[in-house]
C-alpha cells in the first residue's frame, strides 16, 4: 500500500506543478503532462516499469473519451458525415501505410515487416488530437471534424488489423523475440483492443465465421436497442434514490459494461462506447451522463500521457539519436504529405486544411500495442520495435508543438495556404470597426442603417472574400498593425469598435488606440468580467460583455414565467443591470492582474459588499411592487431583520436604482 500511495503521490505532484505552468505558458496542457511524466520518468528517475502496466489503464481515458463525443453527436450528424468518415478516413489509411510500406522496402525491410510497419504508422492518436481540439474549442470546425473522422475510421481499421498481421508471420525468423525484454515489447498502448485479442474470455473463441459475425452484429444491437429502450428506466429508477454517487457509478457500469462487451466479441471498447453515447446523444440524461464521466475521463487521459513520456527510452534515444530522429520526422512528412494531399481533395477550406494535416500527422498510442503484438506474431523484430516506439512515441511529443505552431502562426494564413497580403485601405471614415463576425457585423449593419459611414477590418480571410460576394466593403487585415488603423483613418476617427473575438489581440488594440490617439471614443468587446477589467485598464471607454445583454433578457423570461407581471419583471431587469454595471466600475478598482481573484480580500471584501447591496435593492424594489398589487410576491426569508429595516432596504434600493440609472464613462 505505501509503494501505491508514493508512486500515485508522485504522478499527481507532476501533474498539479508541470500542467498548470504549461497552459500559462500557452503550451496546453498535453505538453504540460507529457514533460511531467518526462520529469518523473527518464531524467529523476522517480518511476519506472510500473509505467507500462499503468498506461493499460490510463488508455481507458480514451474509452471514455468517445463515449463523451458519442453524447455530442446525434446520429443525424454522424450520418452525415459518412464520406469523410469512409473516404477521407480509408484514403488515409491505405495510402499511408503504402507509402510507409513502400519506405521500408526502400531501407531493406521484408515485404510482410514493411507491411506491417505502414498500417502501425498509419494511425494518429486519439487521445492527443481529440484532447487538444477539445481545449482549443476547434473540434466543430471543419479541420476538427474532418480529423475526427479519420480519428474514427482508425479506430475501425484496427481490428482488420488485429486479423491480418498474423497472416505476415515470417516463421523462425525471430526466434525467441517474445521473452526479449525491452521498451517496445512491452510498452502499453492503445485502446484495449490487444487485451481483447489474448483475453482469456471470448465470446467468438471457436465459432466459425458466420458465427463470429453474428455474435458480433448481436453485441452491436444490443448496445444499440439497450441505449433506446433500456437506459431511460434504468436512469430514472437511479434518479429516483436521489443518491448523485448512484447516477455516478451507474454512468461507469454502462461504460465499463460496453467496454468489456466490445472486448468479449474482438471488437473496439472505445468504438463501442462512442456509438453507445451517440444512441445516448437525445436523452435527456446527457448531460448528466457527461459531468459524471468527464472528471474520471480528464484524470485518466492525463495519467497515459505522463506514461508516454515516462516510458521514453532515451538510452536507445542518444545510442541512435539520428536514425531515431531521422525516422520519426520521416514518418510525419509522410503522413502530413498524405493528409495535406487529402485535405485538397475533399475541399477543406484554409486554415482547416493546415489544422487537419498538422493535428494527425503523429502516430498513435495503439502503435505501442501493435508493436508488441507484431513482436509476439513474429512479424517485426525486437531492434524494429524498440526504434519504431521511439518514432511512436517522440511523434506525440512533438504533436503539443504541432497545434501550437498552427495556434499562433498557420491559423491566420490564407486560403491559398500561404500568407495572404494585408490589403491596401483606400478608404477611411469617421467610424472604424474590427472585426466583422457575429457581434461585429451587427453593430455595423446598425451605423449603416443610421446613415453613418464606416470602416470594416477583419482578419478572416474566408469571411472577407465570402461578405464581398454580398457586395459589403470589408478590408482584410489585422488591426493590431498601426499602419493598417492609420491607413483607415485612425488619427480623424470619432470611434473605434473592437469586436474581435481573440481577447489578447483585442487587448493590444485598445492599448495602441488610447496610447496614440486618445480622443478616439472605443467601445470594446469582452468575454466575461476579468476580461471587462483589462479592457478598463487599457483605457476602453465602453464594454460589452458578448452574452451579457441575452442572459438579462433571459431572466426576465425566467420572472415571468414564475408569475411576476412582465412591467415588474423589466423593472427587475433594469435594476439589476444597473447595480451590475457599478459594481464591476467598483470592483475594477481592486482588481490586480497577478492576483487571483479569489486571494484578493479587497477585490472580495468589496464583491461580497456589493452583493449584498444588490439583494437589498432587489428585495426593495419587490416590496414595493407587493405593497401596489395584489399580486403575491414573497422575497427570499432573511436572517433576523430589525423593524424597519423593509423600508429602509426599499429606500436604499430605489437610491440605488436611481444612481445607478445615470450613465458612467467605461461602462460594461
Amino acid at each position: 500500500m505505501g509503494g501505491f500511495l508514493f508512486q500515485a503521490f508522485i504522478y499527481l505532484v507532476a501533474a498539479v506543478i508541470a500542467v498548470p505552468i504549461a497552459k500559462r505558458l500557452g503550451l496546453g496542457s498535453v505538453l504540460g503532462y507529457l514533460i511531467a511524466g518526462i520529469l518523473i520518468g527518464p531524467v529523476i528517475g522517480l518511476v519506472g516499469n510500473e509505467t507500462q502496466q499503468l498506461q493499460h489503464f490510463a488508455e481507458f481515458g480514451v474509452v471514455m473519451m468517445l463515449f463523451i463525443v458519442g453524447l455530442e453527436l446525434e446520429p443525424r450528424v454522424l450520418w452525415q458525415m459518412r464520406q469523410r468518415l469512409l473516404g477521407l478516413g480509408g484514403l488515409q489509411v491505405g495510402a499511408t501505410a503504402l507509402l510507409i510500406a513502400a519506405g521500408g522496402l526502400a531501407l531493406g525491410l521484408d515485404w510482410r515487416m514493411a507491411l506491417a510497419c505502414g498500417l502501425i504508422l498509419s494511425l494518429s492518436s486519439t487521445a492527443i488530437v481529440l484532447q487538444t481540439l477539445n481545449e482549443k474549442h476547434l473540434l466543430k470546425g471543419e479541420g476538427g471534424q474532418a480529423g475526427f473522422s479519420v480519428l474514427l475510421f482508425q479506430d475501425i481499421a484496427v481490428i482488420p488489423m488485429l486479423a491480418l498481421i498474423p497472416l505476415l508471420a515470417i516463421p523462425g525468423s525471430f526466434h525467441g523475440n517474445v521473452q526479449e525484454g525491452g521498451h517496445g515489447a512491452e510498452q502499453g498502448g492503445g485502446h484495449g483492443e490487444a487485451d481483447a485479442a489474448h483475453a482469456v474470455l471470448s465470446l467468438v473463441d471457436g465459432l466459425p465465421g458466420w458465427g463470429v459475425a453474428l455474435v458480433t452484429l448481436g453485441a452491436v444491437a444490443a448496445v444499440i436497442l439497450g441505449g433506446i429502450f433500456l437506459s431511460r428506466p434504468l436512469f430514472r429508477f437511479i434518479a429516483d434514490s436521489r443518491l448523485r454517487e448512484m447516477f455516478t457509478a451507474a454512468a461507469l457500469l454502462l461504460v465499463i459494461g460496453i467496454a468489456l462487451l466490445m472486448t468479449l466479441v474482438g471488437l473496439s471498447p472505445a468504438l463501442g462506447t462512442f456509438l453507445a453515447g451517440v444512441v445516448l446523444a437525445n436523452s435527456e440524461y446527457r448531460h448528466e451522463l457527461e459531468a459524471d464521466i468527464e472528471p474520471f475521463k480528464g484524470l485518466l487521459l492525463g495519467l497515459f500521457f505522463i506514461t508516454v513520456g515516462a516510458g521514453i527510452d532515451f538510452e536507445t534515444l542518444f545510442g541512435e539519436f539520428s536514425t531515431v530522429i531521422g525516422l520519426t520526422l520521416g514518418v510525419m512528412a509522410v503522413k502530413a504529405a498524405v493528409l495535406f494531399a487529402l485535405a485538397k481533395l475533399f475541399r477543406l477550406p484554409s486554415p482547416d486544411n493546415l489544422l487537419f494535416t498538422l493535428g494527425l500527422a503523429q502516430a498513435g498510442e495503439f502503435g505501442f500495442v501493435l508493436l508488441s503484438f507484431s513482436l509476439q506474431n513474429h512479424v517485426i523484430d525486437q531492434r524494429l520495435v524498440t526504434l519504431l516506439s521511439l518514432v511512436v512515441a517522440l511523434s506525440m511529443l512533438l504533436t503539443p508543438a504541432l497545434f501550437i505552431l498552427y495556434d499562433k502562426v498557420l491559423s491566420r494564413r490564407g486560403s491559398d495556404g500561404e500568407a495572404r497580403e494585408m490589403d491596401a485601405i483606400d478608404d477611411s471614415g469617421p467610424i472604424i470597426i474590427a472585426g466583422h463576425g457575429r457581434f461585429g457585423q451587427i453593430v455595423n449593419r446598425m451605423l449603416m442603417g443610421n446613415g453613418h459611414k464606416t470602416v470594416v477590418i477583419d482578419h478572416n480571410s474566408e469571411l472577407v472574400d465570402g461578405l464581398r460576394k454580398f457586395g459589403s466593403k470589408v478590408f482584410y487585415g489585422d488591426a493590431t498593425r498601426p499602419d493598417l488603423l492609420h491607413a483607415a483613418g485612425i488619427e480623424e476617427a470619432a470611434l473605434l469598435v473592437v469586436a474581435i473575438d481573440d481577447e489578447e489581440q483585442a487587448l493590444e488594440i485598445v492599448k495602441m488606440a488610447k496610447l496614440n490617439h486618445p480622443n478616439v471614443h472605443v467601445i470594446a468587446r469582452a468575454t466575461d468580467r476579468l476580461s471587462v477589467y483589462r479592457l478598463y485598464r487599457a483605457g476602453a471607454d465602453d464594454i460589452v460583455r458578448e452574452v451579457f445583454d441575452s442572459s438579462l433578457r433571459a431572466g426576465r423570461y425566467a420572472l415571468e414565467a414564475l408569475g411576476m407581471h412582465k412591467f415588474t419583471a423589466r423593472k427587475a431587469v433594469r435594476v439589476f443591470e444597473d447595480h451590475d454595471r457599478q459594481t464591476l466600475r467598483e470592483l475594477a478598482q481592486h482588481w490586480q492582474e497577478d492576483v487571483d481573484v479569489y486571494d484578493n480580500e479587497a477585490y472580495m471584501s468589496a464583491a461580497r459588499e456589493r452583493n449584498q447591496m444588490m439583494l437589498d435593492a432587489m428585495a426593495g424594489m419587490n416590496r414595493e411592487f407587493h405593497d401596489r398589487t395584489d399580486r403575491a410576491w414573497t422575497p427570499p426569508p432573511k436572517p433576523t431583520e430589525p423593524a424597519g429595516a423593509g423600508k429602509k432596504a426599499a429606500k436604499s434600493g430605489s437610491a440605488t436604482g436611481r444612481k445607478a440609472g445615470r450613465k458612467p464613462r467605461g461602462k460594461a
